[in-house]
Formats: structure tokens, C-alpha cells, sequence
């Protein structure tokens, strides 16, 4: 429907019974992790729970429509794909947290990689061992220098906020996954 998604929420927080979620990346171990386990207990009642399990298909899904849309952009600026550089800000599971458990962080790094694409990571929050440890990545937790083909807010750490992010992207791609940034300095968000 081309329907800005923020502009739906923000006419939906008018109805007295609003709740304030916002798309983006579920994981850690509750939310994205205890519906499995309701839905296992669903079906040995004999129960098929539709809703929960779509749900989980969709936020699976999440990092690949991400990388997916930053690749379409990409191609409509004529920029090369294979051996660019990527830019993705935040690997948590959520902001201003240093939790990796069950990030879907990885599954943008690992959409873009099988391109051919160089990822960096950079988190403040995140302990680089700890990612190593769990997902065979290096990340960075001070700001890399250079210019990239994309930059991808995947986390909406209070860091990043204060950062010059579209001078790191001059004629490249910067997608907001979080929508938090201005509208004017980015090419696309949720």
C-alpha cells in the first residue's frame, strides 16, 4: 500500500488503548524465543496456534527483506554490489544493551555477505569476543573510518544518534531499520 509505517503508528497512538510497538528486529531469549514454546505446547493439546507461528515466519524473515531492500537500493543508484562495503550499526538484539542472544543482526550480515559484499559491524555495546565467540564475527566498537556503499541501522543504540551517519554514505545507501533518524538524510526505513 506505500503506507509510511511510522505515520500509521503515530495515527494509531491517538486511540486511548494503544500500545507503542514498532517493527524492527525481535530477538533476544524472550520474545523470540518463548513463542516456540508456547506453540510446541499448543499442538500437544492438539491446538494449531496460526497467529503465533506467523508471526515467528515473519520476524524470521526480518534481516532478509532488510538486506533485500538495501540491495534494490543499491542497484537503483547503480552501485555496485559485489566487493562493496556495508556499514551495519548495532548487532545486539536490542538498543542500549550489550545482549547478543539471538540476534537477527546476523541474518542482514550473512543476506549480505553471500553477495560478495565487505560487512563491518560496529557496536558500542556489544563485546566483540562474545560475537566472536557466538557468531565467528569481528565487530567494531569504535566508529569505523570511511566511506561505505550502504550504511544499515539495525540497532537504535543512543550512540548512534549523535553521529554524522550520512557522511559515511555520501552517494551510497543509508537505510533506517529502526526510524529513527530524519526522514530527509536517509533513502528508506520501515
Amino acid at each position: 500500500m506505500n503506507s509510511n509505517t511510522h505515520a500509521v503508528l503515530e495515527a494509531a497512538a491517538t486511540k486511548w488503548n494503544y500500545l507503542p510497538f514498532k517493527p524492527g528486529l525481535v530477538g533476544g531469549h524472550c520474545i523470540g524465543v518463548d513463542p516456540y514454546y508456547l506453540a510446541q505446547k499448543a499442538q500437544e493439546l492438539g491446538y494449531r496456534p496460526e497467529i503465533i507461528l506467523a508471526g515467528r515466519r515473519l520476524n524470521d524473515e526480518i534481516g532478509n527483506h532488510i538486506a533485500t531492500e538495501v540491495l534494490k537500493l543499491m542497484m537503483r543508484k547503480s552501485l555496485t554490489i559485489i566487493n562493496s562495503k556495508v556499514l551495519i550499526l548495532g548487532f545486539t538484539f536490542k538498543e542500549n544493551c550489550p545482549d547478543v542472544r539471538n540476534t537477527h543482526v546476523i541474518d542482514i550480515y550473512n543476506d549480505l555477505k553471500s553477495f560478495d559484499i565487505q560487512v563491518d559491524v560496529f557496536d558500542p555495546n556489544a563485546s566483540p569476543s562474545e560475537v566472536k565467540h557466538e557468531y565467528g564475527i569481528e565487530i567494531f566498537r569504535q566508529k569505523p573510518t570511511g566511506q561505505y556503499s550502504a550504511v544499515i541501522l539495525a540497532v537504535s543504540h543512543n550512540e548512534f544518534l549523535n553521529l554524522d551517519i550520512r557522511s559515511m554514505v555520501k552517494n551510497g545507501v543509508l537505510f533506517d531499520a529502526k526510524g529513527i533518524l530524519p526522514k530527509d538524510i536517509i533513502d528508506a526505513r520501515f
